[in-house]
C-alpha cells in the first residue's frame, strides 16, 4: 500500500476537548527520564496510584512492558532505540488525544531522543521530568543486576556504564532523590503535575 493509499479519519473523531470535559481533566504526557534504576518506575507507580486515588485516568508506559508488546521486535541499536522512542510517543499521543494522563518511564538517554519524543507529543503537553539518582545510588538498586553484567562485558551500549546519559538542559522538574525521602520526592511530583491537569 502506498502512501497515497492511506485516508486518517482524525477530523472525524471527536474533539479532545470532549473527552477532557468527560473526565473533568486536562490530558498530559509526564516524561520521567533518567539513569537505569534510578527510581523512575517505582516513581511514575506510585504517582499513578496517588492521581487515582484523587479520581483522574491515568496510565503508565514503561521501558520494559513496551519492549515485551508492541516494541518486541526492536533491539538496542542506536535505530532501534529511536524507533521505540517513536513508538512510545506516538503512543502518548493517542492517549493524550483522549484526556488521559499519561506517566513514562525511559532512560531516554539524548537530547535527540527527548526532543524526538516532545516534537511528536507536542510542546505544552509534554512535561520532562529528570529522576537525578547518581549511578553509585543505582547500581546498589540494580534488582536485575543488568550494571554488573555491563561492568564484566556481557550487555553493551549499556547507559550509564558503556553508553553516556546526557543530563536534561531543560527539565520541567529535576528530582535529586538523594536529597530528599521517598514519599517527600514523590509529593513533589504530584504537585508540579495537579496544576497542569485541572480544567
Amino acid at each position: 500500500m502506498a502512501e497515497k493509499d492511506i485516508f486518517p479519519i482524525f477530523h472525524k473523531l471527536l474533539d479532545r476537548s470532549q473527552k477532557e470535559a468527560l473526565l473533568k481533566q486536562k490530558g498530559i504526557v509526564i516524561w520521567m527520564t533518567g539513569l537505569p534504576a534510578s527510581g523512575k518506575t517505582t516513581f511514575a507507580v506510585a504517582l499513578e496510584k496517588a492521581l487515582h486515588e484523587k479520581g483522574l485516568l491515568c496510565t503508565v508506559l514503561d521501558g520494559d512492558n513496551m519492549r515485551s508488546g508492541i516494541n518486541n521486535n526492536l533491539n538496542f541499536s542506536e535505530e532501534g532505540r529511536k524507533e521505540n522512542i517513536r513508538r512510545v510517543a506516538e503512543v502518548s499521543k493517542l492517549f493524550l488525544q483522549c484526556g488521559v494522563i499519561t506517566i513514562n518511564s525511559f532512560v531516554s538517554p539524548t537530547e535527540e531522543l527527548r526532543n524526538l519524543a516532545k516534537s511528536i507529543i507536542g510542546e505544552k503537553d509534554f512535561k520532562l521530568v529528570y529522576v537525578n539518582t547518581p549511578i553509585e545510588v543505582c547500581e546498589t538498586r540494580d534488582s536485575k543486576g543488568l550494571y554488573a553484567k555491563a561492568r564484566r562485558g556481557e550487555i553493551k551500549d549499556f547507559t550509564g556504564v558503556n553508553a553516556s546519559f546526557e543530563t536534561p538542559i531543560s527539565a520541567d522538574l529535576e528530582i535529586k532523590t538523594p536529597e530528599h525521602s521517598f514519599e517527600e520526592n514523590l509529593k513533589m511530583i504530584v504537585e508540579f503535575v495537579l496544576p497542569k491537569i485541572k480544567l
